[in-house]
């Protein structure tokens, strides 16, 4: 099986010195992605760019299509997804400029569609390990072998935006074990888990957060940090191109076998095309009557 890595982060981050791509435009159930998806060939393996707020960075985090954007790989042929993020740190030891690979999420959004499952057929799907172990450990490594002080684990506390935290708030997320802070890769985790995708976030700490005495967020040096990494984001996604590993043990795989409990004869054809990409064989059929 030939494997396909979609890549959701920053538009720079498809400019890969060298490297051609082109636009794949894609319409889905869930509205437009956040905008066209730029395919490319990166060490030997089919890479699919999407610029997760769009390539004008014209979305805020509540109003990106995380459904959409999800599906869209989804159709493609991704097999992988990894999330490149901007997040702040809510730990000492995590310094502006190292990275982590998160492998747990907080979700403190509000009002986003956090399911595919919206219409006509129920899936609870578990979310008990959201991150692929397998695409995290390779990403990982990926990032080492850049030369990165690399945090391996970790929860991401994930707020609605577009605003930054208060103190309060800052201390309190440090209080409940966070070691990141940002505002984009909640639903896209759980999107990825209904979509049976393995998913993995390589974090890219821009600041502190505001829990420090006389630290706030300030967008500049944010901005400044993260035209520095993009470099070496751009150098991680080639390597985990180059070795993207064997997922089929991932928890990502039939994650919607079990999940869809709605009863076959609640399942109309136009409900079977919906949801026929995300769930295939995993949505119920009548039985064949017996003669």
């Amino acid at each position: 099986m030939a494997y396909v890595l979609g890549v959701i982060g920053g538009s720079g981050l498809y400019q890969l010195p060298g490297v051609k791509t082109r636009e794949r435009k894609v319409r889905t159930p869930f509205g437009a992605p956040s905008d066209a998806i730029r395919e490319a060939t990166v060490a030997g393996t089919r890479v699919l760019f999407l610029p997760r707020h769009g390539a004008s960075h014209q979305l805020s985090p509540s109003s990106v299509p995380y459904r959409a954007n999800v599906w869209a790989l989804k159709s493609l042929g991704a097999t992988h997804v990894l999330s490149v993020s901007a997040v702040g740190s809510l730990r000492e030891e995590v310094a502006p400029g190292h990275v982590v690979i998160p492998d747990q999420f907080i979700d403190q959004t509000a009002g986003r569609a956090s399911t595919f499952f919206d219409k006509g057929v129920v899936a609870h799907v578990s979310m008990a390990d959201p991150v692929c172990p397998i695409l995290a450990a390779s990403v990982g490594d990926a990032a080492r072998a850049t030369g990165a002080t690399v945090h391996a684990g970790g929860t991401y506390v994930c707020i609605e935006g577009p605003r930054f935290s208060t103190r309060a708030e800052s201390h309190l997320f440090r209080q409940w074990g966070a070691s990141v802070i940002g505002m984009t890769n909640v639903p896209e985790c759980f999107l990825a888990r209904e979509a049976e995708l393995p998913y993995a976030t390589l974090a890219l700490a821009t600041d502190y957060d505001c829990w420090r005495p006389h630290d706030q967020v300030d967008v500049t040096d944010i901005l400044a940090v993260l035209h520095a990494n993009v470099s070496r984001a751009q150098d991680v996604i080639v390597r985990l191109a180059a070795a993207l590993p064997d997922v089929s043990a991932s928890p990502a795989a039939g994650a919607l076998q079990y999940a869809i409990i709605t009863k076959a004869a609640a399942v109309t054809p136009a409900l079977r095309r919906r949801y026929a990409l995300l769930a295939g064989d995993a949505l119920p059929r009548k039985r064949a009557a017996k003669r």
